[in-house]
């Protein structure tokens, strides 16, 4: 989370109880991937608590930089991949099928690039108002494209699939953005995250709705 260390771990004990409620709700093994997304934010939380730790004491500085891999790893090569691999499992409409392995491929390429730039150029990390401040010396020119890139596959593919609450759940993730890069520019890798997270209990009402829905039509077959 974006403003303590106390309020991350507390961030992600939330997110790990609605997670288990989440997976428990799965009838489908196809909705296995999408229902672990919030304790997925739930890792990633503890982890940005573990940047919070290393970066307010000095004494720390020895092993503090592997959690800032940690949550950029999630924050920045996990999520373009993920986000469009869930959809596309949960899919059943060829069509939109097709279109969502697309956008899993332009997610996985840009995953394998941004974990290459992780890797190979210089990674930082400050606490600053507030907040923490991620600094990525990536190259200049592939910037400018990147917040395209990665939208794509985490954003566009929740309104390509025939699950209609998935689309509630791309209106509020962008509308997160959008919040985060007006309010808090300079931390929206942070804040963005942050909200991400919160949006774990739509993936809850979501899953619900798909087995509710299930039922709905088995009754009526039957």
């Amino acid at each position: 989370m974006c403003f303590s260390a106390s309020a991350s771990f507390g961030a992600s004990a939330v997110l790990a109880t609605v997670g288990v409620v989440t997976l428990r709700k799965v009838k489908d093994a196809r909705q296995i991937p999408f229902a672990a997304i919030p304790l997925m934010f739930a890792a990633q939380q503890v982890s940005e608590g573990l940047v919070w730790i290393g970066l307010a004491n000095p004494e720390h500085a020895a092993w503090s930089r592997f959690p800032v891999y940690i949550f950029l790893v999630f924050a920045q090569v996990i999520w373009p991949f993920w986000i469009p691999f869930a959809v596309f499992k949960m899919e059943k409409d060829s069509v939109r099928k097709r279109f969502l392995a697309a956008f899993l491929v332009v997610g996985l390429i840009f995953s394998s690039y941004i974990l290459y730039c992780l890797f190979a150029f210089d990674v930082s990390a400050e606490i600053s108002v507030g907040h923490i401040h991620y600094s990525l010396d990536f190259p200049y020119a592939f910037t400018w494209i990147s917040s395209v890139l990665y939208a794509i596959p985490t954003v566009v593919s929740l309104f390509v699939s025939s699950v209609k609450r998935l689309y509630t759940l791309g209106v509020c993730i962008a509308l997160s953005y959008l919040v985060a890069r007006w309010f808090f520019l300079g931390f929206v890798i942070s804040v963005w995250c942050f909200f991400a997270a919160i949006l774990s209990f739509i993936i809850l009402w979501i899953v619900t709705g798909l087995n509710e829905d299930a039922k709905t039509q088995d009754a009526r077959l039957g």
